[in-house]
């Protein structure tokens, strides 16, 4: 099985949008290394080739304190659960990432719709490529996606680079206190492949070639950190406080360049959500619905079972169309639990027993305090801050299908090509804040 590492490279675009965010990859590389020790010592202690994040959370609780142990069976869960929200959520922002860029392109040339249809069509021509159910078929849409995306990657760059102002003008180095909140739900957004990364390896022949140093996950996760501080620093360079929740939303749309480039990081993304959306497919058939593998026409089950999850993710993207909020919404509630808290609880109780130890000063048990208190304070006031962020913005844009008042984004261009800073158009203008 390979390929589906790839899946890594194709949300990077997805959350650049505060200046803070060239700070992610230091973030992302200890979560990651964090997150991973405790999956590889369960299955060591298991002697296991592979133990599944459920596995891992039930074995580990039944080693720990008496109260984890009553709480071991439905540790498994609730980790069943979180993962599936978790990967439900990122579906939804890839759905409403798909349906926003498509939604300028179009409008470009044929006049301007609602958000809600776009995400509507983009949800029913989601539908087909989820339908397919083997994880290794899945494998030449991520390759494809893969160059679309690092070519639209490469288009996007140039727009980067044009047009810069003087470094001083933006604030590198500090910004906004009151976002911090919203930033961690968004770099945590950044490492939601956790989901996507436990299905794939599951399905390798060889799941030490994964996991192994300088491995397929190593590898993938370089490739990510570069990319994320190019694209963090330049992208902020470039649009400061002007950058939407997506950068390829900021550049231009009346160019030829920009319109291939926000095309193909479009399908990209298009192409990525089988993959995406596979981990809630798995969980709810081979951990529940199926566990057994003796369900009467299973294979017509799920395929009905595919359609509604489609459906359901997006209504839920029709429901909450803002991209930046969803993305630290998603963040913040499912993958801070995931990243922080649920890795440090099991690491707790897999050196409680007497014949292991915390090390030097408990130092392991410190260390794990610390991140499961960090991880709550972000699922709390992540949560907050974003669910307060899409009020707010929703108290200021009433619109429905039927026509109602909204406000856009009105793009003007100079001589040169390029887009000066986003200007605000008139409340009679039809559409959707979004742009």
């Amino acid at each position: 099985m390979r390929g589906g590492h790839r899946s890594f490279g194709h949300s990077i675009v997805l959350q650049l949008r505060w200046h803070d965010q060239w700070r992610c990859p230091a973030s992302f590389v200890l979560l990651y290394a964090h997150s991973r020790h405790a999956d590889v010592e369960c299955s060591r202690r298991l002697q296991i080739g592979y133990a599944t994040y459920p596995v891992a959370m039930e074995y580990s609780f039944n080693q720990g304190p008496k109260f984890f142990k009553y709480l071991a069976k439905a540790g498994g869960y609730l980790v069943d659960g979180v993962l599936a929200l978790s990967q439900a959520g990122v579906c939804v922002v890839y759905n409403v990432f798909v349906a926003a860029t498509f939604k300028q392109l179009v409008d470009f040339y044929w006049g301007t719709a609602d958000m809600r249809i776009y995400i509507a069509v983009v949800g029913i021509c989601l539908i087909p490529p989820f339908l397919i159910r083997r994880l290794k078929y899945l494998v030449p849409f991520n390759i494809l996606a893969s160059i679309l995306i690092y070519i639209g990657f490469s288009m996007l760059m140039y727009y980067l680079f044009i047009g810069l102002p003087p470094i001083t003008d933006r604030d590198i180095v500090f910004g906004h206190i009151e976002k911090l909140p919203l930033f961690f739900g968004i770099a945590l957004f950044s490492i939601t492949s956790v989901g996507v990364m436990l299905a794939i390896e599951a399905e390798m022949a060889k799941p030490r070639h994964y996991l192994g140093w300088f491995g397929v996950l190593d590898r993938a996760v370089l490739l990510v950190i570069i990319s994320y501080v190019a694209f963090g620093i330049m992208g902020y360079w470039r649009y400061g406080e002007e950058l939407y929740g997506s950068i390829s939303l900021n550049i231009p749309t009346d160019e030829v360049l920009s319109q291939v480039a926000k095309a193909f990081i479009a399908m990209a993304i298009y192409l990525t959500y089988p993959l995406a959306g596979f981990v809630i497919i798995d969980i709810i058939m081979n951990h529940f619905w199926n566990k057994s593998g003796e369900l009467k026409n299973a294979v017509l089950k799920e395929s009905i079972l595919r359609v509604c999850t489609v459906l359901l993710i997006c209504i839920t993207g029709i429901i909450a169309p803002k991209l930046g909020p969803l993305l630290s919404l998603v963040g913040a509630l499912t993958i801070s639990l995931l990243n922080l808290v649920f890795p440090a609880l099991i690491e707790i109780c897999l050196y409680y027993p007497p014949e292991y130890n915390y090390g030097k000063l408990k130092w392991k048990l410190v260390k794990d305090i610390f991140y499961v208190i960090i991880g709550i304070l972000i699922l709390v006031q992540g949560t907050i801050f974003s669910i307060m962020d899409m009020i707010s913005e929703w108290g200021g844009d009433e619109t429905t299908t039927e026509g109602t008042t909204a406000t856009t984004v009105k793009v003007t261009t100079t001589t040169g090509g390029m887009d000066t800073a986003p200007e605000l158009a008139s409340p009679e203008a039809p559409g959707l804040i979004f742009f």
